[in-house]
């Protein structure tokens, strides 16, 4: 990923792949359109979006979120929670990441509220009587994504849904990671933050494990795909059962798979400003044709 300035992306970047999208999004489930799987990817390149998906009078609804977590994600979250009663809820991820600070205060917000975690697409089915807002399992949950998935009370993740993991690195120099240079200043920052990270797993109740296999991946190498063993082993899943988190909800096979680049995901920034930079991550978006702009901070 990238520190996109005028989307006010700032900080750190965890590494990890958006390989379709969640970190994340691959494939549209029963939707079969090419367009519509490359309008979610688009979505999930912006800042994280929250909207209430309500299905009454067949289940509770749920919370979607979708895109990366920036610098405003959190009050954003709180902006959208204000006057619901959120209280137990289940929150949908599709996500490629985004900064490391700012996903663990939203990831602290989280648990505060007893909230449920889950990683798919939100699939509005319209018209005909009885329609009823569905999950797409086959989602993508990258990087600090993964971390927001670690969150949950309790923390379902369907068979066909990819969470990948990356290891921490300066989002300015990620492309070319083994040729840049570094400062004492930046290894500073750099294990400074990976103990935020490692308190905020442990608190979470995630295992060594997860730190483990995401910071032994460099950026110069792909994600690393978590199987159904490695996901309990870190204690990512909590249950094995949708009904679970998602109670009365159908959850969708996809019937088209497609799969973007890997980028990375941020580490919030607490440190003083630096000077404008460029922060494109070791899967940078330039896989999607895009261009990084310049941005304030270091990326991991």
């Amino acid at each position: 990923m990238r520190v996109l300035k005028s989307l006010n992306l700032r900080g750190w970047l965890l590494v990890g792949t958006a390989a379709c999208g969640l970190v994340l999004a691959g494939a549209v489930a029963t939707v079969g359109s090419p367009a519509r799987a490359g309008t979610s990817l688009e979505e999930r390149k912006l800042p994280m979006k929250f909207g209430w998906v309500a299905c009454a009078p067949n289940c509770r609804g749920w919370v979607s979120a979708v895109g990366i977590i920036t610098a405003d994600t959190p009050k954003d979250f709180d902006d959208f929670a204000r006057g619901r009663q959120l209280g137990g809820a289940t929150v949908v991820l599709d996500s490629s990441g985004g900064s490391v600070n700012d996903a663990i205060t939203l990831g602290r917000r989280f648990r505060s509220l007893g909230l449920l975690t889950t990683v798919g697409i939100t699939q509005q089915n319209g018209g005909g009587q009885g329609a009823r807002p569905a999950v797409a399992s086959e989602a993508y949950c990258e990087s600090m994504c993964v971390f927001l998935l670690l969150a949950g009370k309790k923390r379902y993740v369907p068979e066909a849904a990819h969470v990948r993991v990356h290891q921490i690195w300066m989002g300015d120099r990620a492309d070319d990671a083994k040729a840049a240079s570094y400062n004492a200043q930046d290894l500073m920052i750099v294990e400074r933050d990976i103990g935020r990270l490692a308190k905020y797993t442990f608190d979470m109740g995630g295992a060594g494990d997860l730190l483990s296999l995401a910071l032994s991946v460099p950026p110069w190498e792909d994600l690393h795909e978590l199987d159904a063993g490695e996901l309990k082993l870190t204690n990512l899943v909590t249950t094995d059962l949708v009904a679970d988190v998602l109670p009365h909800v159908d959850i969708t096979a996809p019937a088209v798979a497609e799969l973007a680049p890997k980028t990375q995901a941020r580490f919030g920034e607490e440190a003083e400003p630096q000077p404008a930079r460029s922060t494109k991550t070791a899967e940078a978006v330039v896989p999607t044709g895009s261009v990084a702009a310049p941005g304030a901070a270091p990326q991991k």
